[in-house]
């Protein structure tokens, strides 16, 4: 039996509002709709849970007309972000540098489903943690709030390591469209592109879903 084929996840900007809200709805509808987009991780800036919530309605459609799922993240929030994902018609919730207890709480309150994402992680023990709380994925670089980005060999190494033992799937994002050919062959099960890539330029996407067909890369 072939294998499936690595697929695509995009991540928005950090601190999404709803200023951006238009501009994120056309950029990823046109991005969703010329590659074989899995996910989009949608970063929110932190408000009230109402206005979170009437958000998430905005530009959810955009990824999940084309079979995307919409993940939500928002760091800075204090309120439910699971009641948010659900009342928002989100398909789940991402956590980056969990504290203690932070992911086994989520996954017993996600239900119908829901997605439980976790990233951020500095250590592999960390990681392992991570993966045993039944998360459903790992993301493996993204860029943080302040703009900076993980070393790319380190995430390279990361990658290729999690995906060679764990079943759990693994994320593995590039910052530049240069680490793309690179990620798509560590066994990851998706490439995860920046905004920096494809927000202003969704042939960028295009282009993308090229590399990884190209490399043969298979989950």
């Amino acid at each position: 039996m072939t294998e499936p084929q690595t697929r695509l996840a995009l991540l928005t900007p950090h601190r999404v509002d709803g200023s951006q809200a238009e501009g994120l709805v056309e950029a990823l509808t046109a991005a969703c709709a010329v590659g074989d987009v899995a996910a989009v991780l949608l970063r929110l800036a932190s408000s009230d849970e109402r206005s979170l919530v009437a958000l998430v309605k905005r530009i959810a459609p955009a990824a999940q007309q084309t079979g995307a799922a919409l993940v939500v993240a928002c760091p800075d929030f204090d309120g439910d972000l699971v009641s948010v994902a659900a009342r928002g018609g989100a398909d789940g919730v991402h956590l980056d540098k969990p504290g203690e207890g932070a992911l086994g709480d989520l996954r017993a309150r996600l239900r119908d489903g829901r997605i439980l994402g976790t990233g951020g992680l500095e250590t592999r023990h960390a990681a392992m943690d991570a993966g045993e709380t039944g998360i459903d994925y790992l993301m493996v670089g993204g860029a943080y709030p302040d703009g900076a980005v993980p070393d790319s060999d380190a995430v390279w190494e990361r990658a290729s390591w999690w995906a060679e033992i764990f079943e759990t799937p693994c994320i593995a994002v590039a910052a530049t469209e240069a680490e793309i050919a690179g990620l798509a062959v560590t066994g990851a099960e998706f490439v995860g592109l920046e905004s920096g890539i494809w927000l202003s330029d969704a042939a960028a996407v295009a282009r993308a879903q090229a590399l990884v067909e190209a490399s043969g890369a298979t989950s």
